[in-house]
């Protein structure tokens, strides 16, 4: 490949560093509109006068919908394009907000919150966007920068938000405050559509040849399909359970029951679904040239279930657990928990690049053990270690957490190249699964039993990957519509 492959250059905004900065931005926004309430919940709280209760609920259901959201837009962007559909997810979701920010009670704000989860499907778009304009040695790091500074867009929110309600000031502060993110987000939509492209001038868009499903190639890997499917639908199930009467009490015996039989019926229609579209594997030989290893998606999911999806459950709780353990004030404890997220603007383009440097294997399986450590490390912090320790030991699990998200996101784009999308709509979503798995474990079990759970599963994540996970081939196949093979640079 005749392109220089050692660096990129942050400063440049032609080409493919244009198409970075505007799909990070992209990113970014859509982050900035799905956490716009987190740091307005005091004021929401006074202005409409809710209880303990529906705060929780809101927070649950901010993430509910984004689990089978990132699997939808998965499909929506391989079959549309990322430019269609990152447009039109910020489009929608700008009018999401105007209706959130004008609800007049509880029951509104939940519905807003909830359909608002949608938007956090918008990080599955930019993965298929920059796997196109990247080749494979930079894609690594490429991915990491989007996915490290797009996920800030959480902490804009926090840094930003207060500040712009206190500047409207009044009752309706907060209103005014998250009608601003909506206008953001209208705004850049059209950006967005009017200055991208979804492939270098000259370049094939590859799309699934079937949409519904991903495609798979043997018996073998239907089977693990159907099995990678189960957490899905269990993690939306869990999340009803937690709203059920036998927990919040937020929803109804016959609401429970409605949604939990909802949950099967599709999860049913999936299978089938599934099935319809590959049911040929069960009859006839599928061509080597274009066949994948679906064992190479399921392994990539369990890999994001441990790193993200405990970095979302471990920011959750770690301010609270150093107000306990330390008797910390609430300011302090939250700029020592800070840092955990924090350091996802460097590490987790930190592990792109290591990825592309050393290996796509070896730096996952390294990065994974080094999260197992990291997280036992946590387990064993009590009030008798110094402060300092203690946050050495968070940032030491911060670095190989953080760095391990870029890792899992730089193998994403190199396993079937028409089916991205779907492939990193679907390890998004176990992200989230994770989130929901570890805060369902912390909710029956102490801190330091929470983090020892999050180490034994980084464990058996590391040793399914050491034996398991392979190294992405030097090519990978497409065939054209009129039978013509492209091969695609994959290392």
């Amino acid at each position: 490949m005749s392109v220089d492959t050692s660096k990129l250059n942050l400063f440049s905004f032609s080409g493919k560093m244009r198409i970075l900065h505007l799909s990070w931005m992209a990113f970014f926004i859509s982050f900035f509109v799905w956490f716009n309430h987190a740091p307005l919940l005091g004021m929401m709280r006074e202005s409409l006068g809710l209880n303990d209760q529906q705060i929780k609920t809101l927070l649950i259901l901010n993430v509910a919908l984004t689990i089978p959201a990132r699997i939808i837009i998965g499909m929506l962007v391989d079959a549309f394009g990322p430019r269609r559909i990152y447009s039109m997810l910020l489009f929608v979701s700008s009018f999401l907000c105007f209706g959130f920010a004008m609800a007049e009670d509880f029951e509104q704000l939940a519905i807003m919150r909830f359909l608002l989860g949608f938007v956090g499907a918008g990080f599955v778009i930019g993965i298929r966007m920059i796997g196109e304009w990247f080749p494979a040695k930079q894609t690594g790091l490429a991915q990491g920068i989007y996915g490290g500074w797009g996920n800030f867009g959480s902490a804009g929110a926090a840094v930003i938000l207060p500040t712009v309600a206190l500047m409207f000031g009044g009752e309706d502060g907060w209103r005014l405050a998250v009608g601003s993110t909506g206008v953001v987000a209208l705004i850049y939509s059209a950006v967005y559509f009017f200055s991208v492209t979804d492939t270098p001038k000259g370049s094939t868009y590859f799309k699934p040849k079937k949409n519904g499903g991903l495609e798979i190639t043997s018996t073998f890997d239907f089977f693990l399909y159907l099995v990678m499917n189960i957490p899905l639908f269990a993690a939306l199930a869990v999340l009803t359970w937690k709203l059920s009467p036998v927990n919040l009490g937020m929803l109804s015996d016959g609401v429970t029951t409605m949604i939990y039989i909802i949950l099967g019926t599709l999860f049913a229609f999936q299978t089938i679904r599934i099935y319809q579209i590959n049911k040929h594997v069960f009859s006839e030989t599928v061509p080597e040239i274009e066949c994948y290893k679906f064992k190479q998606v399921a392994l990539l999911n369990l890999s994001y279930m441990v790193t993200f999806g405990s970095e979302l459950a471990v920011v959750s709780i770690l301010p609270l657990f150093f107000m306990d353990t330390f008797n910390l004030s609430a300011i302090q404890a939250g700029l020592i928990a800070s840092v955990f997220a924090g350091l996802n603007l460097i590490m987790r383009p930190a592990g792109g690049w290591i990825s592309d440097k050393f290996g796509r294997k070896s730096s996952l399986t390294l990065l994974m053990l080094g999260t197992g450590v990291g997280y036992y490390l946590l387990s064993l912090i009590t009030s008798e270690w110094s402060i300092s320790l203690a946050v050495i030991a968070v940032i030491f699990s911060s670095i190989f957490v953080n760095a391990g998200n870029g890792a899992v996101f730089a193998m994403v784009p190199l396993v079937k190249r028409r089916m991205t999308g779907q492939i990193a709509g679907m390890t998004g979503a176990y992200g989230n699964v994770g989130a929901v798995t570890f805060l369902t474990v912390l909710s029956f079990v102490s801190t330091d039993i929470f983090f020892m759970v999050i180490a034994g599963f980084a464990i058996s994540v590391f040793v399914l990957i050491a034996f398991f996970l392979e190294n992405p081939k030097d090519q990978m196949a497409e065939v054209l519509p009129d039978g013509t093979v492209q091969m695609i640079e994959v290392d």
